[in-house]
């Protein structure tokens, strides 16, 4: 994907290079994706706007309950672009390469200078690219007048979004050992302390079937809800049906739209994601694995730090643990984490955004903060000290992350066209704060 990306810039004009990351942290063995880094238009006249996206995506596999092949394109009756990485980040990638293509092909000069960045680990919490952003802040990106990144979802299927907000997230593995290899539960079962059972037990004390997190301490980090951003709620244009939709379900939690937006925006969550070297193909096997590794993530909002929150699970994990007086060894770790983000809305970077909603779709934007976590925004902006805003470009029924991930064609054109008209109102915008 780092090849095709290259490729296709430099078939556009762009300066394109692709920056080594060097070693997977861990794993010495294998090298990191490259970053790849373009230049198009070195205009000191005109702003310069740094585009980030990942080419990167999770996995998939057709057994996994795909419909169609996840790793080749597939476009049905209705328009919908199905595949991994169509919406997220494949698609709003190429819409900026896109964009570059459609002014060349009119003859129409770009209004300002575009510096693209281009990462291949962002799903595995784009490891190397912290250093990468720091260490050319003062050269490739130091010239950057804004940042703007598409690489999250409108709130529902008609009505554009800008993000000003994100949640962080801190994602912890829980190990449990005991035996020296794998017992056949007949000979040993009721006679050994068993991991699995003990790591079940952990598990089901982070959170419960409400969704609130049993670590205590963890919502005292959070910060006030204000009377000013909780008027903000009513009007956002969402609905219980448009969350139904997505989750293609009833089973949401909260019975009014402003719950359901806090507790997805502004509140902390905890899920519990999979369990590691337990038996998880079909039929019976009645095997006691010897070591199981649980998973599980906290999304983090203001003002909780990583820190902070680290030390109440691992202390909590450790006393829960230590109440079962299992003979068995715990190990609890965080595997990697990433940073809340706030930005200004009132930033020119926003008000050339929503100019350019209002001049495509013919509405006014909603002002949005987002559940998830995109750890590089809060890395650009303190990098470069320049304004953020998150422009997307996908829905909220695309399946990011999930089986029959899909882009609507009718969102990959017009926001295609979103992303060229806010490059040219980003040239007109008068400057302030």
């Amino acid at each position: 994907m780092a090849e095709f990306l290259a490729s296709e810039l430099a078939a556009l004009g762009a300066e394109v290079q692709q920056r080594p990351l060097g070693k997977q942290p861990g794993k010495e063995h294998l090298e990191l994706p490259p970053v790849v880094i373009a230049r198009y238009g070195n205009d000191k006249n005109k702003r310069t706007i740094l585009v980030y996206g990942h080419y990167d995506v999770q996995p998939a596999l057709k057994e996994d309950g795909w419909s169609t092949e996840p790793f080749k394109l597939t476009v049905d009756n209705h328009g919908r672009m199905y595949g991994r990485g169509s919406t997220d980040d494949k698609g709003p990638v190429l819409g900026w390469l896109n964009v570059i293509e459609a002014h060349k092909k009119a003859g129409v000069e770009l209004p300002v200078n575009l510096l693209c960045c281009f990462e291949g680990m962002e799903e595995y919490g784009s490891e190397g690219l912290e250093e990468f952003i720091q260490s050319e802040s003062k050269s490739f990106f130091k010239d950057a007048d804004a940042v703007c990144i598409s690489d999250n979802y409108w709130l529902g299927t008609e009505k554009p979004c800008l993000t000003y907000g994100l949640r962080g997230c801190n994602y912890y593995s829980i190990s449990v050992s005991g035996p020296a290899q794998d017992l056949h539960s007949g000979v040993f079962g009721g006679s050994a302390h068993e991991p699995m059972t003990d790591l079940v037990h952990i598990l089901s004390k982070l959170v419960d079937s409400h969704g609130n997190i049993l670590v205590p301490g963890i919502m005292d980090l959070v910060e006030p809800l204000t009377e000013e951003e909780n008027s903000l709620y009513p009007n956002i244009s969402y609905t219980m049906d448009n969350l139904h939709e997505s989750l293609g379900s009833q089973t949401s939690i909260h019975p009014t739209k402003e719950q359901t937006l806090m507790a997805r925006w502004r509140y902390p969550s905890l899920s519990i994601h999979g369990v590691e070297g337990a038996y998880s193909a079909p039929g019976a096997k009645t095997v006691i694995p010897a070591k199981v590794i649980g998973k599980f993530s906290i999304r983090t909002v203001p003002n909780m730090e990583s820190v902070d929150v680290n030390r109440l699970v691992f202390g909590y994990i450790k006393a829960e643990f230590a109440k079962l007086n299992s003979k068995n060894t715990l190990d609890v770790w965080l595997q990697h984490d990433g940073k809340w983000w706030v930005s200004s809305p009132k930033h020119w970077n926003f008000t050339a955004a929503s100019k350019a909603v209002k001049q495509v779709f013919g509405v006014e934007p909603d002002m949005t903060r987002e559940g998830g976590s995109i750890p590089v925004t809060l890395s650009f902006e303190q990098a470069t000290g320049k304004n953020v805003l998150l422009l997307p470009m996908g829905s909220s029924t695309d399946a990011a992350h999930s089986i029959n991930e899909k882009l609507d064609k009718r969102n990959y054109i017009e926001g295609t066209k979103l992303l060229g008209a806010y490059l040219h109102y980003v040239a007109e915008e008068p400057t302030k704060a």
